[in-house]
């Protein structure tokens, strides 16, 4: 295909009567054939079994006094909005009070209703704006909830569907970013204009506080009411990695923080907080990129620029994240790909550091429970801490800093039998002799004859770390039937922090198709697995990445699942939200960008007389991020091109591809199904 003439560009129009004929004609086809493989249903009704398993560790933020949860099972497909109390958590059989029934209200209202989140005003938590998608779209609708009375306010808040933010500045006032109208809204399809809005104030005559350009990703709002540090931060992103911050001061002016664009900051009552995603000199110190910061807020505003290094990498340890108490920061530290904790405590004169005793390794995530504006916190040092790996099922803990005891709160049920299974880390050489690590998760009984059906994921960009995960479905549909699992961490992720990611963007970003490809070669050099038998698997981004990957390397693989991905990346950045991106993968109006982003962009670098593996790929109607006209397009073109190719779109679901259990493992079941017939022995 000729790179500036695109045929098929009406499949881009995503509800366009004729595009959706043909995405139900493709439907039909692939469904008649996956559905009709031996171990579709029974698969099926595995992978159902667990997503509504009634063991699963039901994940709590907290509100004021209360923990809420969204649980979604067989008689509840989208969820019910519920809460209970820190006590009662702590039970094996707690009592939880249903604040909203999302089956309940979509059905009364004729809606298809995902729950999308809520905006709470603290401290008293009466108050929410919350958030409704239809399907699953990032866009959603607002509207004021009453959490006392659990019903909506009559004449409360709202907002049309939009991508919106919302956030309380009093029980009568909000910041509003939302669609205002033509202009409004930056080239990413953003919030570009926030505004100060009263109730009973038409939103017409809402005044505009802060506003950013057309060509930033979006600007954004956060209200701190810590007690004796009130902030309100307004915040517009340049790009996905880089941005500028400005503190509200009174009559409305704006006083800019002045620091790196590529610092992330952080208020911690009189402290502030800076991550570095570069090298960074400043008072005659060098802090390198990946260190974490601090310093007193008030005399880095007056302009001393004195730091604390809390964090600095190392060619193998990088900074995964952080959570704050009221007292202590603790660090989330991956060594190798495998969870360290380290913990400050800031409640003396001086700063005092630990390294925290945690299972090891495996992949540890942490959820302060600590609530800054609350005027006195009885949970202001305590923390919620997940454990998991590959083969060892989620343990939530109950932590307090400052110490190593922790309470197991929730474990999961083993989903599949584990023994006799395995899990190993392996690295490959990449093309540039850069080491990339990568594991390996054995059925029980493999060996490496290079027979083995193997299943390689990756993403490989936005600094977005693979770390190992326990999956029941996995277990259930793939290592329990004899499937190998591979997780590569290719460079564009953030397995070794924000250098490894900027090793693979933009004009590098060959390199991570490059990483992923020595994966793959190693894997066949150990007889881990071989050509007839390797499949590649990866969505968003990582649909791009096996887009790449198999256009340019089809002779090594037999299977390519490509879940809601990029593929045209000419038009990407004119398409729902892409224009956010092109700081990871450069401007393709740029020719000199174009130049290197052409070399790769799958949809024109396929050929009709390319040997690809037979393709499967998946995306939503919904999905209002990663436009559903990438795939569309490209199954078209391969299909015109007489390549053999299944499609599968969802009609619903978002980026995520399903909207509810039932759906999800449908669409799961529909992807094991092609492995098993691609790849089995």
């Amino acid at each position: 295909m000729a790179q500036d003439s695109d045929p098929y560009q009406w499949l881009e129009e995503v509800q366009g009567e004729r595009a959706l004929a043909w995405v139900r004609e493709r439907n039909t086809q692939s469904l008649k054939t996956l559905q009709a493989r031996p171990e579709y249903a029974g698969i099926r009704r595995e992978l159902l079994d667990v997503l509504n398993a009634k063991d699963r560790i039901p994940f709590v933020s907290r509100k004021g006094e209360w923990l809420y949860n969204l649980w979604q099972d067989e008689q509840h497909k989208r969820g019910l909005w519920r809460r209970t109390s820190l006590a009662e958590y702590r039970k094996a059989e707690p009592q939880w009070e249903t604040v909203l029934d999302l089956d309940a209200l979509g059905k009364a209202e004729g809606e298809s209703w995902v729950f999308a989140g809520a905006s709470c005003l603290a401290p008293d938590y009466r108050r929410c704006l919350l958030s409704l998608s239809r399907g699953g779209a990032d866009a959603h609708v607002v509207r004021e909830f009453d959490l006392v009375d659990k019903r909506f306010v009559v004449g409360g808040f709202t907002l049309p569907e939009a991508k919106s933010q919302v956030e309380w500045i009093d029980a009568d006032t909000i910041f509003v970013g939302t669609d205002f109208g033509p202009g409004s809204l930056t080239d990413s399809g953003y919030v570009r204009i926030i505004k100060r809005w009263q109730r009973g104030m038409p939103l017409s005559e809402a005044k505009t506080v802060f506003e950013g350009l057309a060509k930033d990703v979006a600007v954004s709002v956060n209200v701190d009411q810590t007690p004796g540090y009130p902030r309100t931060l307004f915040t517009r992103a340049l790009d996905f990695y880089n941005q500028s911050s400005f503190l509200l001061q009174r009559e409305d002016k704006l006083l800019a923080l002045d620091l790196p664009s590529d610092v992330q900051e952080q208020f911690w009552g009189p402290r502030l907080i800076l991550s570095l995603r570069s090298d960074w000199t400043v008072g005659g110190q060098t802090y390198q990129a990946g260190a974490l910061l601090v310093t007193d807020a008030a005399a880095y505003l007056r302009g001393e620029r004195h730091f604390q290094t809390l964090f600095t990498p190392t060619s193998t340890r990088s900074l995964a994240g952080y959570s704050l108490t009221r007292s202590h920061l603790i660090l989330n530290i991956s060594d190798k790909v495998a969870s360290r904790l380290e913990e400050w405590d800031f409640s003396g004169e001086r700063p005092k550091h630990r390294p925290v005793q945690a299972p090891f390794p495996g992949t540890l995530s942490l959820a302060s429970l600590y609530d800054s504006e609350l005027p006195e916190d009885e949970l202001g040092d305590r923390y919620l801490l997940n454990y998991a790996d590959f083969l060892t099922p989620d343990t939530l803990f109950l932590a307090r800093a400052g110490t190593d005891a922790r309470e197991a709160l929730k474990s999961r049920e083993p989903k599949f039998v584990a023994e006799g299974m395995r899990a190993e880390q392996f690295f490959a050489k990449s093309r540039d002799g850069t080491e990339v690590p990568y594991f390996v998760v054995w059925p029980a009984g493999a060996r490496a004859d290079g027979k083995n059906p193997t299943l390689l994921y990756g993403y490989g960009g936005f600094e977005v770390a693979m770390q190992p995960w326990y999956s029941g479905g996995f277990g259930r549909a793939w290592y329990g039937k004899g499937g190998v699992l591979v997780l590569a961490n290719i460079r564009g992720g953030g397995e070794f922090g924000p250098t490894w990611h900027q090793a693979a963007t933009k004009a590098n970003k060959q390199r991570s198709y490059d990483d992923f490809i020595a994966v793959a070669e190693d894997l066949i050099a150990r007889k881990i697995s071989s050509p007839r038998h390797l499949g590649i698997m990866g969505g968003s981004n990582g649909g791009l990445l096996v887009g790449a990957t198999f256009v340019q390397r089809p002779e090594l693989f037999n299977a390519v699942v490509c879940q809601v991905p990029l593929l045209d990346m000419r038009r990407y950045h004119t398409l729902l939200a892409g224009a956010s991106w092109m700081a990871e993968y450069g401007n393709p109006d740029d020719a000199a960008e174009w130049a290197y982003i052409s070399k790769y962009s799958p949809y024109h670098n396929v050929k009709p007389d390319g040997k690809y593996p037979k393709v499967l790929f998946t995306t939503s109607t919904r999905d209002d991020r990663v436009h559903p006209g990438h795939a569309r397009k490209m199954a078209a073109l391969m299909q015109a091109q007489g390549h053999d190719v299944l499609y599968y779109e969802n009609i619903e679901g978002g980026h995520g591809g399903a909207a509810d259990n039932e759906q999800r493992a449908t669409l799961q079941a529909l992807e094991y199904s092609y492995l098993w017939q691609q790849l089995g022995r």
